[in-house]
């Protein structure tokens, strides 16, 4: 793949985070002929298109095509299209190759790659980390699930800048075809997700498995030790464990004695007390602890992981305080996507919430999300949705006294959160569920949310 130069090449899926761009970009800009196609019409990809302009690229929009597979050289098909996709089945028929986005950074980057993947906590460990490599590498690579090309950032890797990958299920689909495994791994923790697309957890769980099946023998994998299933994955991993956990671990590791994070590798080392750490909640110490073993299994030294653990101040759309009115805290947290992640923010907040959640099914339970909300919510507010009704049942059956009402947009949602919400309460967006029907994608359902609270604040 070195020498793309004239190679018709089909890129599957533009998507709406930027990565469909990255490839399209990446093969026109190395000679290829491009053809991009996606379900989507124009109006619904303009920011992909927008960072596509005058390139040589061929566009079929609103479908998906044979004939477009079958004039291919090669396909590069987007996360968002699955592996049993008709167009992906008749491409491999006809002995196409079909790429992604990640096999293909794999072959052209030659730098090590740190790769981190899991339910919830994988956008802050690789934030974080990223963050703290930057202390003394500016030149750090942070990139993939974080709307982030990273076949953009190529460029400017030589063979000593560290690259942190954050990676979703699918996108490790691209590790497993290639038969390629970063130099560090990590799983943050596992949870129910996606099970619209995976027949069940146990395959979810498995398709995870990717980040370190092909790991080089001295490599590290960083896994979750308070995970029953992420322990497991010790079990065939080929590459040296360096677990993580709240408790202390077995063998090398980070956990937790005496309110402090502890490293050890041939000694034990204290790093920092957890009420220096700036994120608040139990999951961010979990996340805190996942840093501080992937910053030792790349050699960092221990004050500068400190330092790095110490000064990092989150990211946009999670746990993101988007203003405080009337003594009422507005926190946008729309990129908790689902319960687990949802449970973790309720107990993070502290104090009496109104939290709006709902929206597009992923197919999984809400049992306990709808325990967590009983115990700590005031009101919930509930976006339209195909998983809302699920919600709104399991909250009900728990706690029927609890107020809950379903809005259309969000806008009319924060409005009634706000007249619910008294000083010293927090409204917040944490929805536990996809974007997709009222929105194009989380972020943008949390940039509605932050409009509609500056709406508040200008009344």
């Amino acid at each position: 793949m070195h020498d793309l130069r004239g190679r018709r090449a089909l890129v599957l899926g533009l998507g709406v985070h930027g990565g469909g761009a990255g490839v399209a970009r990446f093969l026109a800009e190395r000679g290829a002929r491009v053809t991009v196609t996606d379900l989507r019409p124009a109006e619904k990809l303009a920011e992909g298109l927008g960072l596509l302009d005058g390139l040589p690229i061929r566009y079929v929009l609103g479908e998906h095509r044979e004939e477009d597979v079958l004039a291919s050289d090669l396909v590069v098909r987007n996360p968002a299209v699955p592996r049993e996709s008709p167009y992906v089945r008749l491409a491999r028929e006809r002995g196409i190759p079909v790429l992604m986005e990640m096999s293909l950074f794999w072959e052209f980057c030659p730098a090590p790659i740190t790769a981190i993947t899991g339910s919830k906590g994988k956008s802050t460990t690789t934030a974080w980390l990223g963050h703290t490599w930057r202390l003394s590498r500016p030149d750090a690579v942070v990139a993939g699930n974080l709307r982030v090309s990273a076949l953009e950032a190529l460029p400017s890797i030589r063979p000593d800048t560290p690259v942190v990958l954050e990676l979703s299920s699918f996108q490790l689909e691209a590790l497993e075809d290639a038969r390629v495994g970063p130099r560090v791994s990590c799983v943050t923790m596992l949870a129910p997700d996606h099970l619209d697309r995976y027949r069940d957890f146990e395959e979810y769980a498995n398709s995870k498995r990717n980040i370190y099946r092909f790991q080089p023998s001295d490599g590290w994998a960083v896994l979750n030790h308070d995970d029953p299933v992420v322990r497991t994955f010790a079990e065939d991993c080929p590459a040296r464990v360096l677990w993580f956990g709240r408790e202390d671990v077995p063998g090398e590791g980070a956990f937790v004695r005496g309110g402090r994070i502890v490293l050890r590798r041939e000694s034990e080392l204290p790093v920092i007390g957890l009420s220096e750490l700036p994120l608040p909640g139990e999951h961010n110490v979990m996340n805190a602890l996942a840093v501080a073993a992937l910053g030792s299994a790349n050699g960092l030294p221990v004050e500068q992981i400190a330092e790095g653990l110490g000064t990092f101040t989150g990211l946009r759309d999670r746990m993101e305080l988007v203003a405080e009115l009337g003594g009422v805290r507005y926190v946008n947290d729309t990129a908790s996507t689902v319960p687990v992640s949802t449970v973790a923010s309720l107990r993070a907040v502290g104090g009496p919430v109104i939290l709006i959640a709902g929206g597009a099914s992923k197919r999984v339970p809400f049992g306990e999300l709808a325990e967590e909300v009983c115990r700590r919510a005031k009101a919930v507010v509930l976006l339209e949705g195909t998983a809302t009704p699920d919600l709104q049942t399991e909250i009900n059956k728990r706690c029927p006294r609890l107020e809950t009402s379903v809005h259309g947009d969000l806008q009319s949602a924060v409005k009634t959160a706000s007249s619910l919400a008294e000083p010293g309460d927090t409204v917040l967006l944490s929805p536990a569920c996809a974007s997709f029907g009222m929105f194009d994608n989380e972020f943008q359902r949390g940039e509605r949310f932050r409009e509609a609270v500056r709406g508040l604040g200008s009344s």
